[in-house]
């Protein structure tokens, strides 16, 4: 028990004394700056070329999904998830070595080129983010969190950060077990999850680009905007588009829907009319007991 306390312990300081270095201490690797310059790059295209033109540059929500960021990409982990990550992964290989397994990693690719490397975790952690994404369609009590991100009502670059902090514990323990028992190191994931957090900033952002044929490699804005639409077709009843980097797994597995440009149509779920508007009201909302769509 000492144990575990002390991860937690040193879990909170840790974390802090990191968060404090990276904002102190610029440098190529640094996942502060690097979010910072990639969402002002984004947003400047969204002002030079904006696809709806008469959208707001500060469209509705903005400030709000501003502050999601500052949340769920920091303050979350201050307060509690960075604690609750490794007391789970300690936890978990305690529950390992009961069977005597002290290693989960199955396939070795250290060995691999650097590329082939940074491919083969993409691909498959992609995969399993489709799937999740799926499931918080399909599934009530998930989709009662996923409604938080659905509550956009313009979308821009921001809105990738509306999200419930629950959809980072669904996200992270499905991808835990598979990325572990392929031994990927922590320079591989920070260069995946920037390139992921770019292509999500673009699939979001204001800006008419659908890649031409690479559309149907890379999610992209035109495509994204129906996974967002309010009205969803009758074959479609539980979403379409749930790609969040790759569209290729729903070309594949036939959840690809885009019928027109989508550059004016309504954005939001059934019944969002009463959905909260403020952060607290929307992180409490799926807590009360709602029916699905």
């Amino acid at each position: 028990m000492d144990k575990y306390l002390k991860i937690i312990q040193d879990s909170f300081s840790g974390y802090f004394n990191y968060l404090v270095d990276e904002i102190r201490n610029p440098g190529w690797t640094n996942y502060f700056y690097w979010l910072l310059g990639l969402s002002l790059l984004v947003f400047i295209f969204e002002i030079v070329i904006p696809w709806r033109q008469k959208q707001p540059i500060f469209r509705k929500g903005f400030w709000l999904d501003a502050f999601y960021m500052i949340f769920n990409f920091f303050l979350f982990s201050l307060i509690g998830y960075n604690a609750l990550s490794n007391l789970g992964v300690e936890l978990f290989n305690d529950f390992l070595r009961l069977f005597g397994i002290s290693n989960l990693v199955a396939l070795e690719i250290q060995n691999f080129p650097v590329w082939a490397q940074l491919l083969v975790m993409f691909i498959i952690a992609d995969f399993i983010q489709w799937n999740v994404h799926r499931m918080l369609h399909r599934i009530p009590w998930l989709w009662k969190f996923h409604q938080v991100h659905h509550s956009v009502k313009q979308m821009g670059f921001a809105a990738q950060f509306r999200f419930h902090f629950v959809e980072t514990l669904v996200y992270k323990s499905a991808q835990y077990i598979p990325l572990a028992m392929i031994g990927f190191g922590i320079e591989q994931f920070f260069v995946v999850h920037m390139f992921s957090v770019l292509i999500g900033h673009l699939n979001h952002a204001n800006l008419d680009w659908s890649y031409g044929p690479f559309g149907y490699l890379f999610n992209n804005p035109r495509m994204h905007i129906w996974h967002h639409a309010k009205e969803l077709p009758p074959e479609h009843k539980y979403g379409m588009n749930f790609g969040l980097s790759l569209s290729i797994w729903d070309y594949l597995f036939g959840t690809a829907y885009i019928p027109q440009s989508g550059k004016n149509i309504e954005i939001g779920f059934d019944g969002d009319e009463s959905f909260p508007e403020d952060f607290t009201g929307q992180i409490t909302y799926p807590f009360k007991g709602h029916s699905k769509k």
